[in-house]
Formats: structure tokens, sequence, C-alpha cells
């Protein structure tokens, strides 16, 4: 279901004739299964329902296309999304794909737009698991819910904003640093095109190109400077120019991920103060721990409730620990 839905996300590329083979051959593999079950006196399995997770999956890759969400198909064991790995980005006319665990694909991995859903989910987790536990802490200490709640959109502000600009500063001195290489890279282009044309020549030999192939097609490429600069930049130095990331779009993004989830275990204590507060911030807090988890599933190919579970388990451990240390601290305090 998921290589049909790939193709169709990629209607009009060389891509889909891609991820419509590997359909025709899971279906093949899947009629072999059958038919091996038939002869051993198994009765025939009914037509394929698609599972929970496949069917959210196969909406977000309609909605989003699969070069977004090829960490959650890698995790579904999809194959073929090599393809969006530190290649052209063409559909005709580019150079082959760099093969998985190179150097090139092992810097490249994780520079695109496909970890955004990831990173959101986990600055989530990181606002609920650390204010949920701040805010246990101080409970611990204090029963008065006004200190609590003070603490909590202090410890909310203050997260975020660390969260954001930490973000910012990383992901712009990456940016920096990936247009700096470009920047040498085009001025050797400039300077230099035969011996660019030659380099570009040795990696498609390694990749396994014949000699004579690899120099006609480097040379082809470096005829044009702005193609020659995007390859160039793919290839020997492993980096997407179109996906160089934005400092302020992660800085963005991590702040509302992280104050969403400092949210949750605060909310009780806006919306039902009182006696009601803290216990209900706990059971909002261990739903969500449950939900993030069961989320993550998705990248790591796990089950559900297993990994709802296990987050569960951890952000219950944490939220214990300082719980027990406010009130040790109230005690001695006090």
């Amino acid at each position: 279901m998921l290589y049909r839905v790939c193709a169709e996300a990629e209607a009009g590329t060389t891509r889909a004739e891609l991820f419509r083979r590997l359909a025709g051959e899971a279906e093949a593999q899947a009629a072999i299964w059958r038919a091996q079950l038939t002869a051993r006196g198994h009765p025939p399995p009914g037509p394929y329902v698609p599972d929970a997770r496949t069917r959210l999956v196969a909406a977000l890759v309609r909605r989003v296309g699969p070069r977004r969400m090829k960490a959650m198909l890698a995790a579904m064991k999809v194959r073929g999304m090599a393809v969006y790995g530190a290649s052209l980005g063409r559909d005709a006319g580019g150079h082959p794909t760099p093969v998985a665990g190179t150097g090139a694909e092992r810097r490249h991995r994780g520079l695109g737009g496909g970890g955004n859903l990831r990173a959101a989910v986990f600055g989530v987790n990181d606002g609920l698991v650390s204010n949920a536990s701040l805010i246990l802490g101080v409970a611990g200490a204090s029963p008065d819910a006004h200190v609590v709640l003070l603490t909590g959109v202090a410890g909310m502000c203050a997260g975020a904003f660390a969260m954001a600009t930490g973000e910012y500063v990383s992901v712009r001195s990456q940016r920096e640093l990936f247009e700096y290489q470009i920047g040498l890279e085009r001025d050797e282009l400039a300077q230099y095109p035969e011996a660019e044309a030659q380099e570009l020549a040795l990696i498609y030999e390694e990749k396994g190109l014949p000699a004579a192939e690899a120099s006609r097609l480097a040379t082809q490429i470096v005829a044009d400077p702005e193609h020659a600069l995007d390859t160039l930049a793919r290839e020997e130095l492993g980096l997407n120019p179109d996906e160089l990331g934005s400092p302020w779009g992660a800085a963005i993004s991590s702040f509302l991920s992280f104050a969403a989830g400092a949210l949750l275990p605060l909310a009780p204590f806006v919306f039902a103060p009182g006696s009601y507060a803290l216990p209900t911030a706990i059971a909002v807090t261990a739903v969500a721990l449950f939900g993030v988890g069961a989320l993550l599933s998705l990248f790591t190919g796990r089950g559900a409730l297993r990994s709802g579970a296990r987050m569960l388990a951890l952000g219950g451990l944490a939220g214990a620990i300082t719980f027990l240390v406010g009130r040790l601290a109230g005690v001695a305090i006090g």
C-alpha cells in the first residue's frame, strides 16, 4: 500500500516508476507467501487491511510527500528511500545517487526537512518532562498552588526561550559553515573547472561508472556552472544546497514545540485550581507521555504500546524523583 501511495505522490517523476516497481515486487512476494500457506493446508488469508500505523503514515505521505516522511517510511521497511539522499533531486539528466553508508550520505543525513516532525515530537517531550518535573518538585516542597503555577510559567518561558536560542545559534552556525564551503567550491569551480571535472569524474568512478563515461558525464555537468555547483556541493561536500536549514524556522519550531509540551502539566493549575490541580496534572502528563512515546514508534518501527509504556516509565521516574527531592528540600527548609 505504501509503495502505491508514494508512487501517487511522486506522479510525473521517475521516482513514481521506481515505487510502482517496488509495489509490484511486494505484491508478488505476498502472492508467494499466500501460495505457501495454502500449500501447507492453512486457509488463505483474507483481503489486506492496513493497520492504523500504515493508514496514518499513508495520510502523511499524501499530505507532505515521501521525502519529508522518509524516516517513518524507512522505519516501516519501505525500500527506495535512498532516492531522497544526496542526489540531484532531478528526474532526468542527473547523476547516480550516493550509495547508502558513504561519507557523503552520512554527512547529509538529517539536514533536510524529513526530521522536522521528529524534532517537533522531541521538543514536545522535552517541554513535557522538564516542566512536569519542575512542577512536581515545587509541589513536593510547597502546597501553594500559586507558587506552583508561577514556577511552571517561569519554567515554560525559560525553557522555550533557551531551546529557541540554542537552536537558532546551532542552525545558524551550521548554515554559515555550509555556505562558506559552498562559496569555496564556487570559487574553485570558476578558477579550475578542469580540475573540478576530474574530481567529479573520480567520484563517479568510485561509484562504479566506467572511466570514459564518468569523464564524459563530469565534463557535461561542469559545462553548466549552476548545475555543476549544485552537483559538487552534493557529491564532494555531502550537502543539499536547497536544505541548509533555516535558523529562524528552527528557533520558532523549537520554541513552539517545547512550549506546547510544557503547557500540558501546567494547564490544570490554570483551569482547575485547588486540590484537584496536582492529581489532574499528573494524569494529563501520564497520558501525554504515553502518547509521545507511541508517536515516536513511527520513527523507530517498534510497537506503539511498548514505546508509549517506556516513555511513561521514564517520565514517571523523573517526576517521582523531583517530587521526592522537593519534599525533602521543603521539610529541610521548613
